[in-house]
C-alpha cells in the first residue's frame, strides 16, 4: 500500500526535480498531486514517462488525508502553508530556508543524522542548504573516525542554485558574449558568463553572505554544535553541480589510509581520487547522479592533524530533491509516516 504525496513548487527546478526522483525511485505512492502558486496553476508537470500531472493551486488545496508534502515554492510560501499542511496532519518535508534553525524543527541528512527524525514534533522536517548537504555527508565518516574541530570551506555554487531564472541568465549571457550583444545581470549582482561572484544571498553585519552563515550554522546543528565552521561562497558560471574544497583540522591525527577507507564505505559518498590527470570528479560529471563525490585526499600539513579534499554533487538532486525523498523514505523505514491510503 502506497502513499498519498503531494508535490509543491511542482513547476520549479526543484519541483520538477522531486517528481522525477520519487519515480525513479519508485517511491510508494497511491496519489501523487502537483501544486504551485495561482500563475502556474493548469499548466502540466511529468512524473515518470508516462504520467502528466495538471497542477493545482496550493492557495485552495486542502491537505486533510494527504501523508507527505514535499516543499520547494519558495522560504514566504513554505512559511505560510507548510504550517497548514502539517496542521492537517501532513508531513510537511520543506526545501527553503525559512524552517531550518527552528529549535523544534529536525533539519536532517539521512547519511548523517537520520535519529533527529523522530523529534519531528510539528510534522515539519527541514532540508538544509544545498551546499551544506554535500559537506556533511563528506565529513560525516571523517568527523566519526577523528572528530571535526574546524572546516574551512570554499564553494563553487552553479547557477542552477538560484533557479531557472539564473540559469536563464547565463545561457543568455553566454550567448551574448559570443555575438557581440551587450551583456545583462538581473539575476546576479555582476556577470555571470565567463565570470565568478564570491557573493551568494544578503550581505551580514559582520561581512558574511547569508549563504556562508548558512553552511555555518546548519552543520553545526546536523553534525556537531562544537564544530567551526568558515566559508566563502562563490557562484561559478556552471549550470548544474556545485564543487567545494574542503580544508578540515581534527581533534586526533589523521591516517590518510583509514580516511580512505572510511569515505569508501560511507554511505552516499563515493571516493574518485587518484593521482594522475583527470583523476578526480568535475560538476560537470555529477550531473543527475546521486552521490556526493570526493577527490584530491591529501594531508594538509599547514595545521595540525590537517586534511583537505575537493567535493562536488549534483545541487538539484541530493543538494535538494533527493535528500527530500531521502528523508520520506527514512521515516516511512523508521515507522514515523502513518499513511491514510484506503
Amino acid at each position: 500500500m502506497g502513499y498519498r504525496v503531494a508535490v509543491v513548487g511542482a513547476t520549479g527546478a526543484v519541483g520538477r526535480e522531486m517528481l522525477k526522483t520519487l519515480a525513479e525511485r519508485a517511491f510508494p505512492i497511491d496519489e501523487i498531486v502537483a501544486l504551485a502558486s495561482a500563475r502556474s496553476a493548469g499548466q502540466e508537470v511529468s512524473f515518470g514517462d508516462k504520467t502528466v500531472l495538471k497542477v493545482q493551486n496550493l492557495e485552495h488545496f486542502d491537505f486533510t488525508g494527504w501523508d507527505i508534502a514535499l516543499f520547494s515554492p519558495g522560504a514566504s510560501v513554505s512559511a505560510v502553508h507548510a504550517p497548514r499542511a502539517a496542521k492537517a496532519g501532513c508531513i510537511v518535508i520543506d526545501n527553503t530556508s525559512h524552517f531550518r534553525m527552528e529549535h523544534d524543527v529536525p533539519l536532517v541528512v539521512p547519511e548523517v543524522n537520520p535519529n533527529a527524525l523522530k523529534r519531528a514534533r510539528r510534522g515539519i522536517i527541514a532540508n538544509p542548504n544545498c551546499s551544506t548537504i554535500q559537506m556533511v555527508v563528506a565529513l560525516k565518516p571523517l568527523h566519526d573516525l577523528f572528530t571535526i574541530r574546524r572546516v574551512v570551506v570554499a564553494t563553487y555554487q552553479a547557477v542552477a542554485g538560484a533557479g531557472k531564472e539564473g540559469m536563464d541568465e547565463l545561457f543568455a549571457q553566454s550567448r551574448a558574449s559570443f555575438v557581440g550583444d551587450p551583456l545583462k545581470a538581473e539575476q546576479f549582482t555582476k556577470q555571470i558568463a565567463f565570470n565568478c561572484i564570491p557573493h551568494i544571498d544578503r550581505f551580514m553585519d559582520d561581512g558574511a553572505t547569508k549563504e556562508e552563515w548558512k553552511m555555518t550554522v546548519e552543520t553545526r546543528k546536523i553534525l556537531d554544535p562544537d564544530i567551526s565552521v568558515f566559508a566563502t561562497c562563490v557562484r561559478v558560471p556552471v549550470f548544474i553541480g556545485h564543487s567545494e574544497a574542503i580544508t578540515v583540522e581534527f581533534e586526533e591525527p589523521v591516517d590518510l589510509e583509514r580516511a580512505r577507507e572510511a569515505l569508501r564505505e560511507a554511505p552516499g559518498v563515493i571516493l574518485h581520487d587518484q593521482r594522475e590527470d583527470g583523476g578526480y570528479v568535475t560538476p560537470t560529471e555529477c550531473v543527475g547522479e546521486d552521490a556526493t563525490y570526493v577527490s584530491r585526499l591529501r594531508i594538509d600539513p599547514t595545521v595540525p592533524n590537517g586534511l583537505a579534499f575537493w567535493c562536488v554533487a549534483d545541487n538539484l538532486r541530493k543538494g535538494a530533491a533527493l535528500n527530500a525523498v531521502q528523508i520520506a523514505e527514512t521515516m516511512i523505514a523508521l515507522d514515523l509516516i502513518h499513511h491514510k491510503a484506503t
